[in-house]
């Protein structure tokens, strides 16, 4: 080798590791499996007593048709643990009006059968002094646990992709991952963006008669994670 060679050779720097910071996703969509329903019993009136009584003797056939779907396996769990009695005075231009009560006994319960869940609010949306709330859609517990498994493994497959087509882009090689973290952990100015589940509202239907059909829509999971890759 010559010296002017080997001069250049020994200015030669070495090639920094690339360093490729993205963020990957993952989104699928899983039938529900599980439906929680909210309800009240809620009267009012100008007897205080009289307004409490009556919505306790609601509450009674309402706990026992919730008693009897969980032990059809209809219902998995089911809760009446709040109680709300208040008094106001209506607005009258007139005079002053007697004190009105409003007495509210509240429900949850957690439906695994949707036939069932559809027949239950049927019957209920009927009754006078009962109220009904809002209904969501989830999938269950376990399956959830499976399902976010899952959608970790295809976001972190989604990082890397991203990364190895920015370092060929560079003209660098295979990139291998050196962090995996949480939206956010990473030190961006990301706020944090945890697993996300969407449920869409229930479409009502009506089959055979008019009767209540709920119909929901699939659960949309989507999870995040933020990498850092290494490439020569």
């Amino acid at each position: 080798m010559s010296k002017v060679a080997a001069a250049l050779g020994a200015n030669v720097v070495p090639m920094r590791p690339l360093e490729v910071v993205v963020r990957g996703h993952a989104r699928r969509r899983y039938p529900a499996e599980r439906a929680t329903v909210s309800l009240a019993a809620n009267l009012e009136g100008t007897d205080r007593e009289g307004v409490y009584r009556r919505a306790v003797g609601l509450q009674e056939p309402l706990s026992a048709d919730l008693t009897r779907l969980q032990e059809a396996g209809a219902v998995i769990r089911w809760s009446s643990d709040q109680l709300r009695v208040f008094s106001y005075r209506p607005h009258s231009e007139s005079g002053r009006r007697p004190l009105m009560y409003r007495v509210g006994i509240k429900f949850e319960a957690e439906f695994s059968d949707f036939e069932q869940l559809s027949a239950f609010l049927d019957k209920w949306a009927l009754q006078d002094g009962v109220e009904v709330g809002t209904t969501g859609w989830d999938v269950t517990e376990e399956n959830r646990r499976t399902y976010e498994a899952a959608l970790r493994s295809e976001a972190v497959a989604d990082a890397t992709a991203k990364a190895q087509a920015y370092a060929t882009a560079a003209g660098r090689g295979s990139v291998e991952a050196v962090q995996l973290a949480d939206p956010g952990m990473l030190g961006n100015n990301d706020g944090p963006r945890p697993m996300m589940a969407r449920m869409a509202s229930p479409d009502g239907g009506a089959r055979g008669g008019p009767s209540l059909e709920l119909r929901p829509d699939d659960i949309e999971l989507d999870v995040s994670v933020d990498a850092r890759f290494a490439a020569e």
